[in-house]
């Protein structure tokens, strides 16, 4: 029987994503996957590990399919050109971000073709696809771009709180002006196929004020009266169990006593503090709204520890699990 396996990322070779992946294969995956980034990497990486792990090169994904004996190989999808041996770890390296984001392309182009079951990655580092010449912000624009999809949103999930952002990797003092009642509506209701996707039927979904208060009735910025509090009355219209816009002082306590099943934040640190401050190793994120499914940790590519064999493979761990829950639904 052919097996669709996942795709999982190395992300930055120059950061800790060839040490949590290998680890990852020596604890033992509860899923067939294959790695797309460089294979080179991946081999230092065993050596410095002492994994016990045999690199086994694909061409292409389908290849997969023709090996027989499965345990203790590592299978890549390896990008071209290969990077050197003597990379340096822990530094911004621009050919280390043009492999991260090649790999990446060549994965959501065979998620694309449905060649695999789902994309889980491993941390990219901005600084390097930048010097790269690379303009994006993170994986998220480029998953959008590549896939032609329009509208997609981040959410941030662990075991005590899920967090979906408005607007994503822009400065704060573009969040304002970026927002209009379409966009909040569009991601209220990606909110609500996103819990759906995980099992919630019908979701109680908390909306975060932009301003202090939630604005205090217009006396903090208007944005609050103005676009955010139509968009939740539109979601509503539409059977939608949505309610705000709340002080976002008190709505991600709210949502982790129980009340609500997700919040929708305004902005990339208004969501993200809450989800890091409970625990940046457990923290995933999913990208809602693309074609196909992709997790990924919730933590960069920790340059400081690189190279040093002390990188956690938890986030990695939760994500590709994560990813194997969320296929067993939608299945």
């Amino acid at each position: 029987m052919n097996i669709t396996p996942l795709a999982l990322t190395l992300g930055d070779a120059a950061g800790i994503g060839p040490e949590i992946v290998v680890k990852l294969h020596v604890a033992g995956l509860p899923a067939h996957c294959v790695v797309y980034g460089d294979a080179g990497a991946l081999q230092r990486a065993c050596s410095a590990l002492n994994a016990p792990l045999r690199i086994v090169e694909l061409v292409d994904v389908n290849a997969f399919n023709t090996y027989a004996e499965k345990a203790g190989c590592l299978f890549v999808r390896a990008t071209s050109p290969a990077l050197p041996a003597n990379l340096p770890l822990g530094r911004v390296d621009a050919r280390a971000g043009q492999s991260a984001y090649d790999a990446l392309c060549l994965a959501i182009d065979d998620a694309m073709l449905g060649k695999v079951s789902a994309i889980v990655t491993a941390p990219l580092n901005k600084e390097a696809m930048h010097a790269a010449g690379l303009d994006f912000p993170g994986h998220t624009e480029i998953l959008a771009q590549r896939s032609g999809t329009p509208h997609v949103a981040m959410v941030l999930v662990n075991d005590q709180l899920r967090v979906i952002l408005t607007t994503t990797h822009i400065a704060l003092s573009e969040v304002s002006p970026t927002l209009t009642q379409e966009l909040e509506l569009r991601t209220i209701e990606l909110a609500q196929q996103a819990c759906q996707v995980m099992g919630i039927a019908a979701p109680r979904i908390g909306v975060a004020g932009l301003n202090p208060h939630a604005g205090e009735h217009g006396k903090f910025g208007r944005e609050d009266l103005d676009i955010i509090a139509p968009a939740i009355a539109k979601a509503q219209a539409k059977g939608i169990n949505a309610s705000g816009p709340w002080p976002g002082d008190t709505l991600f306590m709210r949502a982790r006593n129980g009340e609500f099943d997700i919040c929708v934040a305004q902005y990339h640190d208004q969501g993200l503090i809450p989800i890091k401050y409970l625990g940046i190793d457990q923290g995933v994120n999913i990208t809602v709204g693309l074609p196909f499914l992709r997790t990924s940790v919730d933590h960069g590519t920790a340059f400081d520890i690189a190279g040093k064999g002390v990188a956690d493979p938890s986030s990695l761990r939760e994500a590709f699990t994560l990813a194997l829950s969320l296929l067993k639904k939608k299945n």
